[in-house]
C-alpha cells in the first residue's frame, strides 16, 4: 500500500524498534505524526525541542538505544541544538528527525516560513553526521548508518533532515531494517601489551568511564586481579560499585583523590577521554604510562597520550586482559590498597569546604532514603559537583550529570526522558535554582505524563560557582545574582505539589510524599537552611 514518506519512514523506525519520540508537532512535520499516529510508537510533547533533546538525552543514557527527537525546521533545529550538543559532548545516541523547507527554496533566500540558508551546517559540528534528504529512497541508507554508528561507534547524535515536499511523496517499496553491526574488537597483540605493562606496574589505577557501563562486573574483576583502586569520570560512576574497597568513586573532582592519580605508575583508562570537565582542572596530575581502551581511535593521541592502545569495546578488552593476566600468571602488588583508599577518602572528607559539608548533609540524607536502583539526573549546580564525589552509587547508568556541555537546565527534562525510559524505576531530579529556570515548563510536560518525579532544588538565589570565581578574581558580581520566583507557588501553579523544607525530617517526608504522587512535585532547599548549617558543623 503506498503511502507518504513520513508514515513509510515511522514504519522504518518502528522496525529499528523505537518505542518513543519527543518532539513538537509543526506545520513542518505534518506527515511524520500521520505516521505516528497509526503505530505503536508514543510521542511525548515538551514545551520546547531543547526538552525534547534533553529529554531524548536522559532516555538514551538509562537505556542505551538512541533517543528520537521529532521536530520543525529552522527554530525546532536551533531549539534543539543545545540537547544535541550535550549527546555529543558525552557519547549519548541520538536520531534527530528534523524536516526542512520546500526543496526548490533550499539554500535560496525566499523568505520562507522557518528558512535558514543550510540547516545541517548548524548541527554538522555536533553530530557523528548532519544529512538533508532529497528524495525518499535514501532515507533507509541514512537510517542505516545512524544505527551502525549507534550500535558499532563512539555513540554520538544524527540529524537527518527531510523537506517537507519530500516527505509528502509516495513510497511504494516496504523499507527494511539493516545488518546488525557489533563495535571492533581489541587484536590479541595490543592486550598482551597492556597486560605485560601491568604486570610490571607497583602503583596502577583504573579510571572508568561511561564507555564501560555495559562492562561493570568485567572492570570490577579486573581491577582486582590489579589490586588498583578505581577512579570514575561521572558517567562512570557505579560500574565498580562504591561499597567495593577499591573505589574512590567519581572523587576525580578531588584534590587528595588527584594527588593519588600522581602517584601512578601505570594508568588504565577505560571507556573515558579523561575530560577536564570530570575534574575541574586543565591539567590533571597523570604522570604514568597511560593504557588507553576505547572504541575512539582519536583518543589514543588526545592530551594524555597512550603507550599502549586497546581499540575496541571495554567489555571484550576487560575480558581478554582478564584472561591474559591469568595466562601468564602475574602477581598484584601486595600493598594494602584497599587501606589506602581509606585514607584518601578521609582526607576528601577533612578537605571539604564549608558549603560542601553542607551538601554532605543533604546527600547523606537523601542517601538514607533512596533505593541502590533510584536514578539521579543532576543539573549544572554546586550541589551536584559536590555529589560527584561524595554520592554513593551501587549500579552503573543510576548517576547522570552531564559535564561535559556543562549545560544549566538538563536535569528536569533528562529526568523525564528517564521516567519515560522506566516507569517503575526511582528517578530524582537534582537541580540548582538557576538551573530550574532555563527549562521549568518541562514541569508542565511531567505533570502531563503523570510521571513521579521528586525535583530537589538547591535554593541559593545565585549562579553561585561563577559568583565564587568573581569574588576569588575581585569581580564585582553582575548578573549571578537573579530573583527566583516562590518555587512553591509555582508548583502549585502546575498543578503539582511543592513544598520548601525546613529540616531534615520534613525532607525525609517531602521524598516519600513525592514517590507516591503521581506527578512531580518540586521540594525547595534553601542553602542557609539551619538544618544543613547545623548538620555540616557537627
Amino acid at each position: 500500500m503506498t503511502k507518504t514518506c513520513g508514515e513509510a519512514l515511522v514504519d522504518l523506525l518502528t522496525k529499528y524498534e523505537v518505542s518513543v519520540v519527543f518532539g513538537i508537532p509543526g506545520e513542518h512535520t505534518l506527515e511524520l505524526y500521520r505516521g505516528i499516529s497509526t503505530s505503536n510508537i508514543r510521542a511525548v510533547t515538551p514545551r520546547n525541542e531543547q526538552g525534547a533533546s534533553f529529554m531524548a538525552d536522559g532516555y538514551a543514557r538509562v537505556t542505551g538505544k538512541p533517543g528520537v527527537c521529532t521536530i520543525i525546521t529552522g527554530p525546532g533545529v536551533t531549539n534543539a541544538s543545545t540537547g544535541i550538543g550535550q549527546a555529543y559532548a558525552d557519547s549519548v545516541p541520538m536520531l534527530v528527525i528534523s524536516s526542512a523547507n520546500d526543496s526548490r527554496s533550499l539554500g535560496k533566500g525566499w523568505g520562507r516560513l522557518h528558512e535558514t540558508t543550510d540547516l545541517c551546517a548548524i548541527t554538522r559540528p555536533m553530530t557523528a553526521f548532519s544529512a538533508m534528504v532529497h528524495h525518499p529512497d535514501e532515507l533507509p541508507e541514512l537510517i542505516a548508518r545512524a544505527f551502525t554508528i549507534f550500535s558499532s561507534e563512539r555513540p554520538r547524535p544524527v540529524h537527518i533532515a527531510i523537506p517537507i515536499d519530500v516527505l509528502e511523496m509516495p513510497v511504494d517499496a516496504e523499507w527494511q531494517v539493516c545488518a546488525p553491526s557489533f563495535k571492533p574488537l581489541p587484536d590479541n597483540h595490543s592486550i598482551q601489551l597492556a597486560v605485560d605493562l601491568l604486570g610490571t606496574a607497583e602503583r596502577p589505577i583504573v579510571l572508568v568511564g561511561g564507555g564501560a557501563q555495559h562492562a561493570s562486573g568485567e572492570v570490577t574483576m579486573l581491577a582486582e586481579l590489579l589490586n588498583a583502586g578505581v577512579i570514575a569520570s561521572n558517567a562512570g560512576k557505579g560500574i565498580v560499585a562504591d561499597s567495593n574497597p577499591l573505589s574512590l568513586g567519581g572523587g576525580i573532582i578531588s584534590p587528595a583523590v588527584q594527588r593519588y592519580l600522581g602517584e601512578a605508575d601505570v594508568v588504565l583508562a577505560i571507556g573515558t577521554e579523561i575530560g577536564e570537565s570530570d575534574s575541574f582542572i586543565y591539567d590533571l596530575p597523570v604522570n604514568g604510562k597511560v593504557i588507553r581502551v576505547d572504541i575512539d581511535s582519536a583518543r589514543f593521541n588526545d592530551a594524555f597520550p597512550a603507550a599502549v592502545a586497546v581499540h575496541g569495546d571495554s567489555k571484550t578488552a576487560c575480558e581478554m586482559m582478564i584472561a591474559e593476566w591469568q595466562t601468564k600468571g602475574f602477581r598484584c602488588t601486595t600493598r594494602d590498597v584497599a587501606a589506602e583508599l581509606k585514607q584518601v577518602l578521609k582526607q576528601q572528607a577533612v578537605e571539604l569546604t564549608p558549603v560542601e559539608r553542607q551538601h554532605k548533609a543533604l546527600l547523606d540524607t537523601l542517601r538514607t532514603v533512596l533505593s541502590d536502583d533510584t536514578v539521579i539526573m543532576g543539573d549544572i549546580a554546586q550541589v551536584v559537583y559536590t555529589a560527584t564525589a561524595l554520592w554513593k552509587t551501587e549500579l552503573p547508568c543510576t548517576w547522570f550529570y552531564p559535564a561535559g556541555f556543562g549545560t544549566l537546565g538538563c536535569a528536569v527534562p533528562g529526568a523525564i526522558g528517564v521516567k519515560i525510559a522506566k516507569a517503575e524505576t526511582p528517578v530524582v531530579a537534582l537541580v540548582g535554582d538557576g538551573g530550574l529556570m532555563f527549562t521549568v515548563n518541562e514541569v508542565a510536560t511531567a505533570v502531563e505524563e503523570r510521571l513521579s518525579i521528586p525535583i530537589i532544588v538547591w535554593h541559593n538565589n545565585s549562579f553561585a560557582m561563577i559568583r565564587d570565581g568573581m569574588v576569588k578574581r575581585g569581580i564585582p558580581q553582575i548578573g549571578v545574582n537573579p530573583e527566583a520566583p516562590d518555587f512553591v507557588k509555582l508548583a502549585e501553579a502546575f498543578g503539582c505539589p511543592g513544598i520548601e523544607v525546613c529540616d531534615q525530617e520534613s525532607f525525609i517526608d517531602a521524598i516519600a510524599e513525592a514517590f507516591n504522587y503521581p506527578g512531580p512535585s518540586i521540594i525547595v532547599v534553601m542553602e542557609d537552611s539551619e538544618w544543613l548549617r547545623r548538620d555540616a558543623a557537627g
